[in-house]
């Protein structure tokens, strides 16, 4: 079987098979942009009971509050942004924005690293999407006017994400 043929059944089921994961990776990708503002996050309140008497920083790692920093102390209670912390008792309440559950996996698909086991999965997907990519140029005839179309969309494609890093 020529390569070209071979190019376009593998690019043709490649391409079914890495069309859910696309939509995934898309749709995670999309809700990252967010990922500093509200935008699709429900509050949710833990209480939960920590160590009594630790310092504020202590506390505010033990409760993993991300720039922890104290607002005010009213006798044994710390309060701080979204939360509180009675020294006392090690009674502690903490508020936070999240992501629904599915959305949050979803987030979590797409930054994973490599001290998380989906980097693997993130490196066969890159690789496979590299494929894709590469394979798209067997599509066509060598010389075919929709060939040289299609370069000439690559390199524009390839120029606007070098002006979008660089600018």
């Amino acid at each position: 079987m020529a390569t070209s043929a071979t190019m376009r059944i593998l690019h043709r089921y490649l391409g079914f098979f890495l069309a859910g994961i696309m939509a995934v990776y898309a749709i995670s990708g999309v809700v990252l942009i967010f990922r500093n503002t509200d935008f699709l996050k429900n509050e949710v309140v833990r209480e939960r009971t920590v160590a009594a008497n630790l310092a504020p920083e202590e506390a505010g790692k033990v409760l993993r509050v991300k720039n922890f920093a104290v607002e005010r102390t009213e006798g044994d209670k710390i309060y701080f942004a979204g939360g509180s912390y009675d020294a006392a008792s090690g009674a502690a309440v903490v508020t936070t924005k999240e992501l629904p559950y599915v959305l949050d996996k979803m987030a979590h698909l797409h930054k994973a690293n490599t001290k998380d086991p989906l980097y693997y999965f993130n490196i066969t997907f890159g690789v496979a999407l590299l494929f894709f990519v590469v394979s798209a140029f067997w599509m066509f005839m060598p010389g075919s006017r929709i060939l040289r179309k299609g370069l000439l969309f690559s390199a524009a494609g390839i120029v606007l994400t070098l002006i979008l890093l660089f600018v």
